[in-house]
């Protein structure tokens, strides 16, 4: 404790030379640093790789988010979980470890609170304590701060890797197989509305950008996200939307739904939903349904049919309508759902892929296109994959973008 009381007295020494009142360079920040952890090594017989150490752990406090920047940094960590100042935990290879660091105080966990918060121009205090945000990589954060969090404010942040998968990388590592992985780049670029459902993560948003990659170089996208997270760095006509939250200065917020209407005016030729969560889902589906044909999004749930049930309840959360009207919007828009899961084993996998075929005596039909089927074994190891167990029906759009599943089917597909 010592140790860290006299770091946070060099932190404190630096900070009262800095010149503040003007921009500052991290060349002269680390200059500093170097200055005073050489003073600090000497007075204290500490060896090069303590002095480093503590250089790196003094700019990581001023100019990065501070203890967390090691797990940031590290590249097999998937997700970063903060209770409090004194607890870490984090994930890798989906497995949860505690981090023997903590931060060395509730006020350094603030400043690092409101630095992520800062850099997308997001509020969070007593009044909005609950925010949702992104870091510079594009990991998604999520910050609940006291007293809502009862134990200390809570980070959670879900990191990307810098790139993207692509579907062949998620066919190498079992997600799904290469029959089903071509039958889904017909349908994105034939135009079919296909919605992905799962878990927390299931891989949705990975597996999401993953088959936008799909999607014709020529044509226009609207991405739509709470929090920016898809990377579609290949695609020249994209526009990229984002949320806002209401501030105490009396900025209005701007929800999902504002963004869709939006851009059903701004030309789209596909429309990108990260997350429907609420009453936006009713905008989604008459996007779908007003010839916005291969139209993308997400939500949570346990099936293919729980995400069905999930979609009509959201729909009622934003309109009262009658639920034989919300299923017809419903089994009209969608066109396929894909449904992933986490199994036992950590690994992530595509456990559905079917078809919604229409409307019978009030129910939404849908038959299974391919299914997950486990082979047993004596490994930990989940053994399997998907086995195709049905054939598509509706072939229109198929058809008018040129593409013969009749012949794909004689090959496997």
């Amino acid at each position: 404790m010592r140790k860290e009381e006299e770091i946070d007295g060099l932190r404190r020494r630096i900070l009262e030379e800095l010149d503040l009142t003007k921009g500052v360079e991290d060349e002269e920040v680390y200059r500093l640093i170097e200055e005073y952890a050489g003073r600090f090594a000497r007075e204290h017989f500490l060896t090069l790789k303590e002095r480093s150490e503590i250089e790196q752990q003094l700019f990581h406090s001023m100019r990065k988010l501070d203890v967390l920047q090691e797990l940031i940094e590290d590249e097999t960590v998937t997700e970063i979980m903060v209770n409090g100042a004194d607890h870490i935990f984090y994930e890798k290879q989906g497995r949860l470890y505690e981090f023997p660091k903590r931060f060395s105080s509730k006020e350094k966990l603030e400043d690092v609170i409101q630095q992520i918060a800062g850099f997308c121009n997001r509020v969070v205090n007593e009044a909005s304590p609950i925010v949702d945000a992104r870091l510079a990589d594009g990991s998604r954060v999520n910050i609940v701060l006291e007293p809502v969090a009862l134990d200390g404010a809570a980070i959670s942040i879900r990191k990307f890797p810098k790139n993207p998968l692509e579907m062949t990388d998620l066919i190498a590592m079992g997600a799904l197989t290469e029959e089903a992985a071509e039958l889904l780049r017909i349908l994105v670029c034939s135009g079919y509305n296909i919605f992905i459902s799962g878990g927390t993560g299931s891989g949705k948003t990975t597996f999401l950008n993953a088959l936008s990659q799909y999607i014709p170089r020529e044509e226009r996208i609207i991405t739509i996200e709470d929090a920016a997270e898809l990377q579609l760095w290949d695609k020249p006509n994209l526009v990229r939307l984002e949320t806002r939250n209401a501030n105490m200065e009396g900025v209005a917020p701007i929800a999902i739904r504002d963004l869709i209407r939006t851009a059903l005016r701004m030309r789209p030729e596909r429309i990108i939903v990260g997350e429907c969560r609420g009453a936006e889902a009713l905008d989604m589906l008459q996007a779908m349904n007003t010839g916005h044909d291969g139209s993308l999004s997400t939500g949570h749930a346990n099936s293919c049919k729980d995400m069905l049930s999930r979609l009509e309840t959201m729909v009622l959360m934003g309109v009262e309508l009658p639920l034989q009207a919300i299923r017809s919007q419903i089994a009209s828009g969608i066109d396929i759902l894909i449904h992933l899961g986490r199994l036992r084993d950590k690994t992530r996998k595509v456990l559905t892929i079917a078809e919604i075929t229409g409307l019978l005596e009030g129910e939404i039909q849908w038959q299974e296109l391919f299914r997950f089927e486990e082979v047993p074994g004596e490994s930990d190891c989940v053994q399997g994959g998907l086995v195709r167990v049905g054939t598509l029906r509706a072939r229109e759009k198929c058809c008018r973008a040129g593409f013969d599943l009749a012949e794909g089917e004689r090959d496997g597909l």
